[in-house]
């Protein structure tokens, strides 16, 4: 039996992270260098550490992350438990003791909660779909594909396509998120109503939605200067040692 070793289970750890995305930008925690430390223990207890661009960034944004950190975590067969400590934020105190305690964002803050979570989760994804489908539909127009065929599209057909490696990718990135709307048809690119697009003014559709996309381009370059001001972000953080896992504790094969 291959002996499997706690930085084993920590990678694992670092990859479940990497799906986990900052709901307003669209890009993974771990890109943005907002997780700082995975601990694993011998009883596959896991302890991630994060941080925030500012002191004061949104507390359900914040609240959103952590949350969806632990749902990603707990994912993995082998993990017993998942603690997310967020540190240097106005509302790290609140945050994490409501995490510790299993209690929903509306429960931690009380009075002080803005808005449902779920419609705050929904809104950002909505607006992650508008930009994956803005790139992607500008790489299929550029491609030459014609406004007429792509708004017919169902999304089996865009998977049949034969695209090159940039394409495949922005295909695999669109769908991802493609679930958040429904619609009777099964189109592959309708708007956010589930309504399906217009030939005649796909183009203008597209650039309407560059315009989203290049505001949270904008976000996120702030959002990276504000970190690497705040934090030594050109610094790797330190790797841990490979150490033996307890076989008694050994992760299923």
């Amino acid at each position: 039996m291959i002996a499997v070793t706690i930085a084993d289970l920590e990678a694992e750890v670092w990859g479940a992270l990497q799906t986990v995305t900052d709901p307003e930008l669209d890009e993974s925690v771990t890109d943005l260098k907002f997780v700082t430390r995975v601990d694993v223990d011998a009883d596959h207890r896991v302890h991630i550490g994060f941080r925030l661009p500012t002191y004061w960034c949104a507390a359900n944004f914040s609240f959103l992350m952590a949350d969806d950190m632990r749902t990603a975590v707990l994912q993995l067969p082998w993990v017993t438990s998942v603690e997310v400590t967020l540190g240097e934020h106005m509302y790290a105190d609140k945050i994490n003791a409501g995490l510790k305690e299993g209690r929903s964002f509306q429960d931690t803050f009380g009075d002080e909660a803005d808005g449902d979570l779920g419609e705050v989760r929904r809104t950002f994804l909505l607006k992650a779909l508008q930009r994956r489908q803005a790139a992607l539909l500008s790489h299929l127009i550029d491609e030459g594909y014609a406004p007429a065929m792509l708004v017919e599209l169902t999304r089996d057909e865009l998977t049949a396509l034969d695209l090159d490696e940039t394409g495949a990718r922005l295909v695999a990135r669109y769908l991802e998120r493609r679930p958040v709307v429904a619609d009777r048809l099964s189109l592959a690119f309708v708007d956010t109503e589930g309504q399906p697009l217009q030939a005649e003014t796909l183009t203008t559709y597209v650039r309407a939605l560059r315009r989203v996309d290049v505001n949270a381009e904008f976000n996120s370059a702030l959002c990276r200067g504000l970190l690497h001001v705040r934090f030594d972000t050109e610094t790797p953080l330190t790797p841990r040692c490979a150490r033996p896992l307890d076989q008694t504790n050994s992760a299923p094969a």
